[in-house]
């Protein structure tokens, strides 16, 4: 397993491995119970993002620019759940392990820019709400769908050019010691922690990247979130203030759903020693879950979708 099969370039102190092979969950008792649990968590988020996203692209009162954000994070969560899970499967119903070097390259580039479009789009959601509570009558002059739909396609492209920079650059380390990736997908710090050369730029872009797409997003959504308690400390009624309060509620859930996970699991990280399974499997639930969480957030907590699958059910059952 430790040996690497190698494709050595011209010079020879550079090895480039052909396989990875990926630890995923091994020695834990019971594990086929969280491939099960993995499996209906994949089922629930493909046919949850895709109904989002097939109600908002069909129904023209949701053609506004809240819900080009919603559609954006279905989009991301049903990428995301898609680079993940099917990989994951793979190897436990198959004991299929080893991933060719650059089809690892390949899943590294797809879990991490569909990870970072879902911090990104909740930074535009958190705007979004900031804009519709504090400055509602200007609103639809700044908050328009042209100007979402900018914003979304210059956030795509960015992401989609630093995700690509952090992937290329593993290209540059050489690997002579193990192929041996101690986590369940393509992962960038376990895989470039293994090179034997000087990997002090991977470092740098990996806590660039951190700061980017963890630590910068939950500063604006806070900021945004206190202009927003700010705001509300104006308004002069319970009632008023609850009612601006509850079209934040579905955003707070999701921001709650996708950060906190990944927080307590670097703060659990950096105070105690985490087994390797324990790490593996914590990470992969905070990576997992909340596409799955996401559509459900939204259909429960969203009085438009839920009147707009009211309508479609009515309208099927009339037809029958």
């Amino acid at each position: 397993m430790n040996a690497i099969n190698t494709s050595v370039s011209l010079n020879a102190s550079f090895v480039r491995p052909e396989y990875f092979f990926i630890t995923g969950l091994t020695g834990i008792s019971y594990s086929h119970y969280y491939y099960i649990f993995l499996f209906c968590t994949y089922i629930i988020a493909v046919i949850g993002n895709s109904a989002v996203l097939l109600l908002i692209a069909a129904e023209r009162s949701l053609h506004s620019p809240k819900y080009i954000g919603v559609f954006n994070l279905a989009l991301a969560d049903f990428g995301e759940a898609n680079a993940l899970i099917p990989n994951m499967m793979k190897t436990f119903l198959f004991d299929s392990n080893y991933i060719s070097y650059n089809a690892c390259l390949a899943n590294m580039f797809f879990v991490f820019f569909f990870a970072t479009m879902q911090c990104s789009t909740l930074v535009v959601l958190a705007y979004d709400r900031f804009i519709a509570i504090c400055l509602p009558l200007r609103y639809h002059a700044i908050v328009s769908n042209t100007v979402m739909s900018l914003v979304f396609s210059a956030i795509w492209a960015f992401n989609a050019f630093m995700v690509a920079l952090t992937v290329s650059l593993i290209n540059r380390l050489s690997f002579c010691k193990t192929n041996v990736v101690l986590s369940f997908f393509c992962d960038h710090g376990p895989v470039f922690k293994l090179s034997c050369n000087d990997r002090t730029i991977n470092n740098v872009m990996s806590l660039l990247n951190i700061g980017l797409y963890l630590v910068a997003p939950m500063i604006l959504i806070g900021l945004s979130y206190l202009g927003i308690f700010l705001a509300l400390g104006k308004v002069t009624t319970w009632e008023g203030r609850l009612k601006a309060l509850k079209t934040c509620i579905t955003h707070l859930l999701l921001v709650a759903s996708l950060f906190l996970p990944i927080f307590c699991i670097y703060i659990v990280a950096s105070t105690t020693t985490l087994t390797a399974n324990i790490r593996i499997l914590s990470t992969s639930l905070a990576y997992a879950v909340p596409p799955m969480i996401n559509p459900i957030i939204y259909v429960l907590n969203t009085a438009e979708i839920r009147d707009l699958i009211r309508k479609v059910f009515k309208n099927r059952s009339g037809s029958t």
